[in-house]
């Protein structure tokens, strides 16, 4: 019997798991996310994003686990399912001598002539001439195509493969705005993208992907709070720079020493309290602190060596 706790949850995965022959792009991956909320999904090419967005779509089948995209198996949902969504995929197939207006009202029909009204003001904001013909259409004007054909119906959920790739920073923003409207009416967006600063804007929760599992997934606050803080001091003198370097949450110390001082740089994670007893003795001549980014948390987690994540497996950019 379903729940209302189930009926909340949007896309569900559980223990997914993809092989390409012996390569292993999915390695029990588990997602759970909820009606009207924007999750942003970061990895780098190979990672298994664009995987997980097949298999949600029903355009892979996973070699084991399990998914369910609005209450529903992608495999049993069938066009009533597919006309629930908006899919952008990260590389457009878009040829031929039809002009992108005639598509675009192609797929209005295919969708049972949902998004023919909203068609005109959708091609206004992002500046597109729909009577070209699509073989015609650079990299950026494509990219318009299909962002538009993605939110024309207003969907309940939109899946957005590397949504603003080709797309210039004026475009990028009304791309966010129209994200934040869609969420605004009660849309859920999963939006997958190798772009951290926009997924900071419009994002609750961010999962991190690296090798076909989640390695880190949060509300943005959170995550930012796991990047921690970059952290310098410039004492005068000698300073013992193992009393730092055993402290707990201080990562990546360097020491420089120059001109009768001696400068620490790090990366703390947690409470300032033991580092800055531990600086107290000394006498400082300036110090700072500051947050870092998602940005440097993401690649804290792809420095991180594929051993400690996975002793037998090793994913090739076949994963996707």
């Amino acid at each position: 019997m379903t729940t209302a706790a189930d009926a909340e949850v949007v896309i569900r995965a559980e223990g997914l798991v993809k092989d390409y022959g012996d390569t292993r792009a999915l390695d029990g991956l588990d997602l759970t996310i909820r009606r009207g909320e924007v999750f942003g999904f970061l990895g780098p090419n190979g990672s298994g994003k664009s995987t997980t967005i097949r298999i949600l779509l029903d355009q892979l089948r996973p070699t084991a686990g399990r998914a369910e995209v609005l209450g529903h198996v992608p495999a049993a949902g069938g066009p009533a399912l597919r006309a629930r969504i908006g899919y952008l995929p990260g590389e457009l197939a878009m040829d031929g001598r039809a002009t992108s207006q005639q598509l675009l009202e192609h797929l209005v029909r295919l969708r049972g002539g949902a998004g023919l009204a909203r068609l005109p003001e959708l091609a206004e904001r992002f500046g597109l001439d729909t009577s070209r013909s699509i073989r015609t259409l650079s990299k950026g004007n494509r990219q318009k195509v299909g962002v538009i054909q993605a939110f024309m119906h207003r969907p309940e959920l939109l899946i957005l493969d590397e949504p603003t790739s080709g797309l210039d920073p004026l475009l990028q923003r009304e791309f966010l705005t129209l994200v934040r409207e869609a969420q605004a009416d009660g849309a859920t967006v999963f939006m997958s993208s190798h772009v951290l600063s926009e997924v900071e804007i419009v994002a609750e929760r961010v999962a991190i992907i690296r090798q076909g599992r989640i390695v880190d997934l949060d509300d943005v606050q959170t995550l930012r709070r796991h990047a921690g803080q970059h952290v310098s001091f410039t004492f005068e003198g000698h300073v013992d720079a193992g009393v730092f370097r055993a402290l707990a949450g201080v990562e990546d110390l360097e020491v420089e020493v120059a001109d009768g001082t001696t400068t620490l740089t790090c990366v703390l994670r947690g409470e300032p309290d033991a580092l800055l007893k531990a600086a107290a003795p000394n006498r400082a001549l300036r110090w700072s602190a500051h947050d870092r980014e998602l940005e440097d948390l993401f690649l804290d987690h792809y420095r991180v060596p594929a051993a400690e994540l996975r002793a037998d497996e090793e994913v090739s950019g076949d994963g996707h």
